[in-house]
């Protein structure tokens, strides 16, 4: 008994302890994200999707989603996970992505047409970060110019963010995550921060290094920095951003955005068009070629050839 009752205590004060530490530091910034997609994906798709669940350390990667109908089902299996945020990938037609960015479970949810997707794979840049480090996130000042794009500036804080302290993740920051608004679409891109070392004097001859050595001056060493990609990277275009967890009111609608459905349409119309003006032009020539054909035969021989006039 006295054995256990001094593991009780123990853990009593060890919690009074990190109640008062917490208190002492401030809140934790607590974001888990659950990441996991619809059945359907490309294998492009889904390589991006391993791209971003690398980037993420504090993201909980699940199986694919069945139903594409009843995405409110969701918030239960963020719940599950103990999850506050859903980043949910839908396929359509085994060629066009859609990206969800929600808080679970009382919202808001935006969702994104996602285009121009690149792998780490296909970029082959040089470019190259820690696994599991800390970001920084980088937002282009047109996302404080509108309502909603700051608050799809406040969904990709914490979605992919990575909070200090997260599980996987490890002290360090070298790399960035940047988000650009070009032509009313967000830019995604990812960068490492490479760290350079130049010496001064290092453009001087071997005599002036001899020199330095010989008589233990210390150059001076001045830390340049530079970015190098690394990827992955992607286009999205921002469709509609609804009030609740993946339902509810909706709060904006982009006007502007055309459904890539009705772009493949209107491209096989334009191309049925031209197929049409086509086949109407050799109909044309046929009728045309029997018309002149009926008229030499109802105008009969040319009076002035050469068989009558020398008969």
């Amino acid at each position: 008994m006295a054995s256990l009752y001094k593991a009780v205590s123990g853990t009593k004060r060890r919690r009074e302890d990190d109640g008062a530490n917490n208190e002492s530091t401030g809140a934790k910034n607590r974001q888990r994200v659950l990441m996991l997609s619809s059945r359907g994906v490309t294998h492009r798709q889904r390589h991006l999707i391993n791209d971003l669940s690398v980037m993420l350390p504090h993201a909980k990667k699940d199986s694919k989603f069945d139903t594409k109908s009843k995405l409110f089902m969701l918030n239960e299996l963020a719940d599950l996970y103990n999850c506050n945020n859903v980043l949910f990938f839908e396929a359509r037609k085994r060629q066009d992505l859609y990206m969800y960015l929600a808080k679970a479970p009382n919202g808001p949810t935006a969702k994104f047409h996602i285009q121009n997707l690149h792998t780490m794979s296909e970029l082959n840049f040089t470019g190259n970060c820690l696994r599991g480090s800390r970001p920084i996130l980088s937002f282009d000042k047109s996302f404080d110019g509108s309502a909603h794009y700051r608050l799809v500036k406040e969904l990709l804080f914490h979605i992919f963010g990575v909070p200090k302290g997260a599980r996987k993740s490890k002290p360090f920051v070298d790399h960035v995550l940047m988000f650009s608004i070009i032509d009313n679409k967000v830019w995604f891109r990812t960068y490492q921060i490479s760290e350079a070392i130049d010496t001064a004097g290092s453009e001087g001859s071997a005599t002036v290094e001899a020199e330095n050595m010989r008589t233990g001056a210390n150059k001076k060493k001045q830390l340049t920095l530079s970015l190098v990609e690394i990827g992955p990277r992607f286009v999205m275009t921002l469709i509609s951003i609804v009030e609740g967890s993946f339902s509810g009111p909706l709060i904006y609608e982009n006007k502007e955005f055309v459904s890539p459905n009705f772009v493949r349409a209107q491209y096989r119309m334009g191309r049925a068009a031209l197929k049409n003006k086509r086949a109407d032009k050799v109909e044309m020539k046929k009728v045309q070629k029997i018309v002149k054909a009926k008229e030499r035969k109802e105008k009969g021989p040319d009076p002035l050839t050469d068989s009558l006039l020398f008969a």
